[in-house]
């Protein structure tokens, strides 16, 4: 199997490290990430200027670009292989809930969303993730992936992903398939004047998950609720974000005109 993993932490991230050492042994492993944390990205593409792909070690490569970027010029002719699988991450930090729209790991995830199997984004979930430094605080998290993986990945319909959430805790309950929960409104910005005399503003911090919604999904929870009592959050998304519910209503409103 030849593994493509891309993060927005940047190529010398200890989460991807982690994640590198652990899926060896599955077959080969090529990091493609870029050169400086692109947290926030989305799925965002470099347009205005040349990438510059430099292998920095064996089968490690730094790009001067976005983390789709760095999927995207694997997929299209970095290589002259071709990858089984796409794993974005582990990220430093959750994506959870609505946070999947501005995540860089998961844009990455997504550029590799026509590969034969499913492409998968992970994160490490917690409050203290964000001072980790060293590859091993993130060793549990990335042994989950290998076996994840090891044992098969689920089939999904085209152009879906898997988006991971593994919580920070010294024991892991198991894993959940979950939908993907909301959060309230982000904090309001928070404006300064730096030393130079000039107004700048700091982006809000995200609000907290929204109570747990009804669904007429049975027994299955949001990624939140999985998270927050110990168990792997595994939710499927994907590319095509149109609401078919509301369509006839609409068309028929329109056509009315």
């Amino acid at each position: 199997m030849n593994i493509l993993i891309a993060n927005d932490d940047g190529v010398f991230a200890p989460g991807i490290i982690a994640l590198a050492q652990a899926l060896k042994p599955l077959g080969r492993v090529v990091v493609v990430a870029p050169e400086a944390e692109r947290s926030g990205f989305s799925s965002a593409l470099t347009l205005d200027r040349p990438l510059r792909p430099v292998e920095i070690a064996p089968d490690v490569w730094a790009v001067n670009g976005t983390p789709a970027d760095c999927v995207y010029l694997s997929m299209n002719g970095l290589f002259d292989f071709e990858f089984d699988l796409v794993v974005s991450g582990i990220n430093s930090g959750a994506n959870l809930g609505d946070d999947v729209l501005y995540s860089g790991t998961v844009g990455a995830a997504f550029e590799g969303r026509l590969m034969k199997q499913p492409a998968i984004a992970v994160s490490l979930a917690g409050p203290n993730v964000r001072s980790y430094l060293k590859p091993d605080d993130y060793q549990q998290a990335a042994q989950w992936v290998h076996d994840f993986i090891a044992q098969g990945v689920p089939e999904l319909p085209p152009r879906h992903i898997l988006n991971i959430n593994i919580p920070d805790v010294s024991e892991l309950k198991g894993q959940k398939i979950t939908y993907q929960g909301r959060k309230h409104l982000s904090k309001p910005i928070t404006s300064q004047v730096d030393p130079r005399g000039r107004q700048v503003f700091w982006i809000g911090l995200a609000g907290e998950a929204v109570t747990e919604m009804k669904t007429e999904l049975g027994e299955i929870g949001s990624d939140f609720a999985a998270v927050q009592n110990a168990y792997v959050s595994i939710t499927p998304i994907q590319m095509d974000a149109t609401n078919y519910a509301v369509l006839p209503a609409l068309s028929q409103q329109f056509s009315s005109h």
